[in-house]
């Protein structure tokens, strides 16, 4: 289902993640679930992979993870801050140690001038730490390719968050 490349670094995020006793939970929108996806591709992963919420729509962002309706008709869906809430709901929601949250937009319509095709916000949080949140342009490279570079850029960050003290 995934190229293998993925794979292995699922199963090296997942087994440094067993050794810490750290869970993970993702909030993803644009991704669909493909963060989760791959790291229950990796047997014996649920020891490691707490949950994982698919907030597609801007209702199921406020209801799922507790996103406030008035950020997202302020900043819009696409954007840091939301994000953020997005990371923050996942660790309010669920008993994972490290979240990673993906709101974008991956085309092929969707883009404005602000915020066109391949433009993907993430948040990452640590219980007891800092959320950070990021932006990523990745450009107009297609639908799979967008969503693909933003499971990428997800394993990253979940790499990073695991890694701190």
């Amino acid at each position: 289902m995934f190229d293998e490349t993925f794979v292995t670094r699922a199963a090296s995020l997942l087994e440094l993640c067993r050794g810490k006793k750290l869970k993970i939970a993702t909030v993803e929108s644009c991704t669909g679930g493909l963060v989760s996806a791959l790291l229950t591709e990796v047997p014996g992963s649920s020891d490691v992979v707490e949950r994982g919420f698919v907030t597609y729509s801007n209702a199921s962002k406020a209801e799922l993870v507790g996103v406030p309706p008035e950020l997202i008709r302020e900043l819009g869906a696409v954007s840091e801050p939301v994000a953020r809430a997005m990371a923050e709901g996942g660790l309010a929601r669920s008993k994972a140690d490290v979240v990673v949250a993906i709101t974008g937009v991956a085309g092929p319509g969707g883009g404005t001038a602000t915020k066109p095709v391949g433009m993907v916000c993430f948040a990452v949080a640590r219980r007891g730490g800092a959320v950070r949140a990021l932006t990523h342009r990745f450009g107009d490279l297609g639908r799979g390719a967008v969503r693909m570079q933003a499971v990428d850029a997800a394993l990253v960050l979940l790499r990073e968050a695991a890694s701190q003290p």
